[in-house]
């Protein structure tokens, strides 16, 4: 069974996908990739998935569909935008880490998350520090988007994370979130955004 394959199996099996969850229609586009990117940020708050889905729905909805349009929103717009999808607790401070992911998009990939893209699977680690370092997301969160992003571009697969791996068909082919090498921290979007790098999220809870 190929990668792509598996990758399929298991959307099969354990249902959808956090994209599909929050409207997204996922292309090796700089829209949808950076859609995927805010949906990957809401998640990454101690708040169920569905309700980060249906938060994203929410600013996409209103049209913020690209970093531009997102930080030219203003805060109580995004406030307001998050409330109706009962993104509680969070919304005063998301609002204004949303407009720091899109002015980190701008600034450092020139807004065009391909400039991220793995050239190679050997270059899925790069891609998961370049999105940990974003703006409010961690390690979970790169984990989500390197699984998603899959579906796009395929030098990331096979990715799943530790909670992906436990829902995995066994014998289905894994590969958890590598391991940073020192000092990557700190060169993580500027060296991830200079040059072209190079799947789908499991929704799993």
């Amino acid at each position: 069974m190929s990668n792509h394959d598996t990758v399929r199996e298991l959307v099969r099996d354990h249902g959808t996908t956090y994209a599909e969850r929050a409207g997204i229609t996922l292309r090796d586009k700089p829209s949808p990739l950076f859609q995927l990117l805010v949906l990957t940020q809401l998640a990454s708050v101690p708040i169920s998935a569905g309700i980060a889905a249906d938060a994203a729905r929410e600013v996409f909805r209103a049209g913020w569909r690209t970093p531009e349009r997102l930080r030219d929103a203003t805060w109580q717009q995004r406030v307001d935008a998050l409330g109706r999808a009962h993104y509680k607790r969070y919304d005063e401070s998301t609002s204004a880490k949303l407009e720091e992911l899109a002015d980190a998009v701008l600034g450092t990939c020139r807004g065009d998350l391909r400039r991220l893209r793995p050239d190679s699977h050997g270059g899925v680690g790069t891609l998961h520090e370049a999105i940990e370092g974003f703006p409010r997301i961690g390690p979970t969160g790169a984990g989500i988007f390197c699984r998603e992003v899959q579906a796009v571009w395929p030098e990331a697969r096979p990715y799943f994370d530790d909670r992906a791996a436990r829902r995995r068909r066994p014998g289905a082919a894994h590969r958890s979130r590598p391991a940073r090498e020192p000092g990557a921290a700190a060169r993580r979007r500027t060296a991830g955004c200079g040059a072209r790098r190079s799947g789908q999220l499991l929704a799993v809870s």
